[in-house]
Order: C-alpha cells, then structure tokens, then sequence
C-alpha cells in the first residue's frame, strides 16, 4: 500500500514542536547529578514523600478501579439516553481533564470542608489528612480510567454478552465472566494511566490536603519545596516522576491512541 505524503514544509513546525516537548526532558536527563542521585534519593524527607506518594496512588488507583469500572460501563451502555443528559453526564464527568488541579482542591474544601456542604456533617476532618490526598488523586485521576475503560467496552462485540445471558447467565455474572475479561487490556491501560496521574498529582492536592512532611507531601510537592532549597534533590525527584510516566506512556501507547500501534 502506497504511504501518505504530507509538505515536506511540514517538517519545520513539526520539529520545532517536537523539540519543544522533548528538550526540556534532555535538560533534566542531562543535568542531573547522578552520582549523588542515590544519597539524595534515601534521605528523609525525600524517601518519605517518595512512599507516600507510592502508598496514596495505590489506593487512588484502587478506588477509581472500584468505581470507575462501573461508571464507564454506564456511560458506555448510555446509547439510548436522552441526547441532553447523556452529553451532560459524559461533560460532568471529563471536567477533571480540563479543570485547573487548584480549582479542584478549592472545590474539594467547599464540598468536604469543615464548612462545606458535606464536611459539615461528618464526624471526623477530611482535608490536611492522608485520606484528603487520596480523594484528591481520585478526582483527577478517575476519569482518564473512566476513558480508557469506556472506550475499551464500546470496542467489545456484544453477541458474547447476549449468548451469555441467553444462556441462563444472570447480569452480574455476564458482567464478570464475560465482559471484564473481554475489557481487561483496557481496564489495565486506565489503571496505570490513573496511577501516573496520581503520583503526578500537585495542584489539587496541595489545596486540598496541604503539605505536612510525611503526612500529606506528595513527591510533587517536596520536589517543588525542594527546589527553592536544595535543587539537585528537585531534579533527583523530578527524574523519578519522569521515569514513571515515560515507562507508562511507552508501555501504553498502542492503548491510549487509537490506531497507533507499538
């Protein structure tokens, strides 16, 4: 088959933007202090928001999963809503994506706050804890799965649904044995998008949750706080964030883009 052509003139925006995205990445590879990377990667302050970040996404991924799993499979059977709420449903729920992360956490403190509309009510303080962080990498990060998961079941053919329920198979089942299988790759692929977007998480979380060493500093946070006091730990930080996204986004490529294969 003959490949597409495009303007040879193409070529000249195309490289500058990609050198654009790529070159600030070659700095920080470049610049880094690698011989001190072990020592500063061990220190305290370092090592403990390294595992709170690790621990906090974990369990971020492990509730979008629980949620988001069925929330895609809603909006995915949505085909014969009304247009209006389906769209409106479908916006709700991506508003995360384009939301600025400071916004989010604002709107976290007036829905969980102790004066907000829910926080109010509760027994105990949800923001500036461990759990506010959590809640915080779920809001922003649950859609990317919500995505990911929504698209893999609109890709699944529907006759092994309709043989397992012809079949005797009630909902439920046919939802675990035949459609989360059929889904898997695709509920994969959301899950390690959403654990990178929790371990990246910064602007929500700091309004959200705050920045207490140990408690809710977050690896963004610390390399941010880093680099007005020790730069290098900054740049050892941001090499262990870039490291994870570019291992995820590689692994994921054929996933996440429709029509691209590795």
């Amino acid at each position: 088959m003959r490949r597409r052509s495009f303007p040879p003139l193409l070529w000249i925006p195309a490289g500058i933007g990609f050198a654009l995205l790529v070159l600030p990445l070659v700095g920080l590879v470049v610049r880094a202090p690698w011989a001190q990377l072990p020592g500063l990667l061990t220190e305290t302050a370092v090592a403990q928001a390294l595992g709170l970040s690790l621990g906090t996404a974990l369990v971020s991924t492990a509730v979008s999963l629980v949620l988001g799993v069925p929330l895609a499979l809603v909006l995915a059977r949505s085909s014969d809503w009304p247009t209006v709420p389906r769209r409106l449903v479908r916006a709700l729920v991506t508003v995360p994506l384009v939301l600025p992360p400071v916004v989010g956490g604002v709107a976290l403190l007036l829905l969980l706050g102790r004066r907000g509309l829910i926080g109010q009510w509760l027994p105990v303080t949800i923001p500036f804890t461990p759990a506010a962080v959590v809640i915080a990498q779920v809001f922003v990060a649950m859609p990317f799965l919500v995505l990911a998961v929504e698209g893999a079941l609109k890709g699944v053919d529907g006759r092994y649904e309709v043989a397992a329920a012809t079949l005797g198979a009630s909902r439920f089942t046919v939802f675990r044995r035949v459609t989360l299988p059929l889904v898997a790759p695709g509920v994969a692929a959301g899950g390690l998008l959403c654990f990178t977007r929790s371990l990246g998480e910064f602007g929500a979380t700091i309004t959200f949750a705050g920045s207490f060493p140990g408690t809710t500093q977050t690896l963004p946070i610390a390399t941010y706080l880093q680099l007005q006091t020790d730069p290098d730990a900054a740049i050892a930080l941001s090499l262990v964030l870039m490291l994870v996204s570019v291992v995820v986004l590689v692994s994921l490529r054929d996933r996440w883009v429709p029509g691209v294969t590795a």
